[in-house]
């Protein structure tokens, strides 16, 4: 059986989990007072933070899942991700409108390639 490893877990959910290989994760602004670009470099940057805590890089990104507060504001995340995507390495990416909580107007699903 291989072996899951979790960072950071409480009782109902973990910052990060790695199997076979692939880390997923969740990140959402940690200031969401700011508006949808911002919220979206915040998390873009908490990504490049957990990439490094994992021994990764956003070259290794396989996959991003994108859940916008409303579809209007796909133009400013579109703005933030093309300044931070490296040319060549683009992960496959869905983009969603959703009904999150309070002022969170981005929240993003990541799977990335790490070393075991």
């Amino acid at each position: 059986m291989t072996t899951i490893r979790r960072i950071g877990n409480s009782a109902r959910w973990s910052d990060v989990v790695i199997h076979r290989g692939v880390a997923q994760w969740v990140e959402v602004a940690e200031d969401p007072s700011t508006d949808a670009q911002g919220q979206a470099e915040q998390v873009l940057q908490q990504i490049n933070a957990t990439l490094e805590q994992i021994g990764s890089n956003r070259e290794q990104i396989l996959q991003v899942l994108v859940y916008l507060h409303e579809m209007a504001d796909a133009p400013a995340l579109n703005a933030a991700w093309d300044a931070w995507v490296p040319p060549g390495h683009a992960p496959i990416r869905a983009c969603v409108q959703a009904g999150l909580s309070g002022n969170y107007r981005v929240e993003m699903v990541i799977s990335a390639a790490v070393e075991e």
